[in-house]
C-alpha cells in the first residue's frame, strides 16, 4: 500500500519561533555546531491503488487545502515504500 508523505515548512521569509527556541537550546545542551532550524509537519498518507498522476494531485490537493496554510507554509509531497519515485514541491 503507498503511503504518501507530505511535509510542511514555514515559508523562508516567515518567522519560525519554535525554530529559534530549539536553536537557542541546543548550544545550552552542548551542541554547538548547528547555526539555524526551521521547524515543520510531517503527515502520512497511506492510500488504496496504485500511484497515479491523479493520485497525486488529488494528494497535493489535500495538502493544498487542509494540510497546510499557504500563505505562510510550503509543503513537498513523496511516496515512500512503492518503488515508485512520484513527487511534487509546492511553493506559492
Amino acid at each position: 500500500m503507498p503511503k504518501f508523505v507530505v511535509d510542511v515548512m514555514p515559508k523562508p521569509e516567515i518567522l519560525d519561533p519554535q525554530g529559534k527556541a530549539v536553536l537557542g537550546a541546543l548550544p545550552r545542551l552542548g551542541f554547538s555546531s548547528v547555526v539555524d532550524v526551521r521547524q515543520g509537519k510531517r503527515f502520512e498518507l497511506e492510500v488504496e491503488g496504485e500511484v497515479t498522476p491523479e493520485l497525486l494531485a488529488e494528494v497535493e490537493k489535500i495538502a493544498e487545502t487542509l494540510l497546510s496554510n499557504p500563505v505562510i507554509e510550503d509543503f513537498t509531497v513523496h511516496v515512500e515504500g512503492s518503488g515508485s519515485d512520484a513527487s511534487a514541491k509546492h511553493r506559492a
